[in-house]
């Protein structure tokens, strides 16, 4: 099993962004179960906004590494 987990940028309200990673998040397991027919029993999607970056919002390379999907196993 893998939780799908969407991220994003801190631009933006935190709410918005926390809305933005799970619709991301929901897409990815959308694409998964549809496209690639993975059992939509073995994903779940989870947001995490802006919680969890990898690189600095403060210039835009940075923030584009932020905006990401990541699988974590359960």
């Amino acid at each position: 099993k893998l939780r799908v987990v969407g991220h994003t940028d801190n631009v933006g309200t935190v709410a918005s962004n926390m809305d933005l990673s799970k619709r991301r998040a929901d897409a990815v397991v959308q694409l998964l179960t549809t496209k690639y027919g993975v059992t939509s029993g073995r994903l779940s999607g989870q947001g995490a906004g802006p919680l969890a970056p990898v690189a600095s919002n403060r210039g835009e390379e940075g923030r584009a590494k932020n905006r990401r999907v990541e699988l974590v196993e359960q």
